[in-house]
């Protein structure tokens, strides 16, 4: 493994680079128990679950994804960061930007988060988490269940974003998604034919996988085996929860 790292984050990038790329996951510890589970981890036999060490630069993302498409997300993701965020260093794509630090996510004013497309709920749910960034920043070095408690003490943070946090600050294999609009159906239809299924029945039919249920959701994800849609398609997007 090879890599290059421009900018006053470059030693530290280096040296997180093997965990970035999945080489702390174990994938060895996961046992297929549903046939299409099985066919798709061996279809997809590199995958890892990457660790970036990072809280907020998953929180912030998290938080923009609330109860929106995805596409309005990136939409107000890309915005703001090119607005408020330094250019990357090193020979990086043009307008790639740093994404911005706490302090400067706390400035924002109030039409920018409009014109971005943010409503006032998750604009200020970000503002409120800014204000204790270190704090959350040091649930990194808890385990994941415990870094979802100091989440969740935010409010507007609920186990749906923190959820989606520790899936990729942590690399959390257990962090299954609770609250998310098409998840319980894709996995409820792949399991067990059920497409109308709630959380309840997911994490039921997902118990089989105790330690490793996010991996196998990820897996039925990646199977392409997800249930017919009924109404007219919207734009890609898990419509969360908080």
């Amino acid at each position: 493994m090879r890599g290059e790292a421009w900018g006053p984050g470059a030693e530290w990038l280096l040296e997180q680079l093997p965990e970035l790329l999945g080489a702390a996951d174990d994938p060895s510890a996961f046992v297929p128990r549903h046939r299409v589970v099985a066919m798709a981890r061996h279809r997809r036999p590199g995958l890892r679950l990457t660790r970036t060490g990072l809280v907020m630069e998953s929180l912030i993302p998290s938080i923009l994804e609330q109860k929106v498409t995805t596409d309005e997300a990136y939409r107000a993701w890309r915005l703001l960061v090119r607005k408020y965020g330094e250019p990357a260093p090193g020979p990086a794509p043009g307008r790639m930007c740093v994404m911005p630090d706490a302090r400067t996510w706390a400035l924002i004013p109030s039409w920018e988060w409009h014109r971005a497309g943010v409503d006032n709920k998750r604009a200020s749910t970000i503002l409120r988490a800014v204000r204790v960034a270190a704090r959350l920043e040091e649930a990194v070095r808890m385990p994941p269940a415990e870094a979802q408690g100091r989440l969740e003490v935010v409010p507007g943070v609920g186990p749906w974003t923190s959820a989606e946090v520790v899936q990729r600050s942590h690399g959390a294999p257990d962090a299954v998604t609770v609250g998310d609009l098409h998840l319980p159906g894709i996995v409820g239809f792949a399991l067990a034919g059920d497409r109308s299924a709630d959380d309840s029945v997911m994490l039921e039919l997902l118990e089989p996988y105790a330690g490793q249920r996010h991996r196998a959701a990820r897996l039925i994800l990646l199977s392409g085996r997800v249930p017919g849609r009924r109404a007219p398609r919207m734009p890609r997007g898990d419509i969360g929860r908080l």
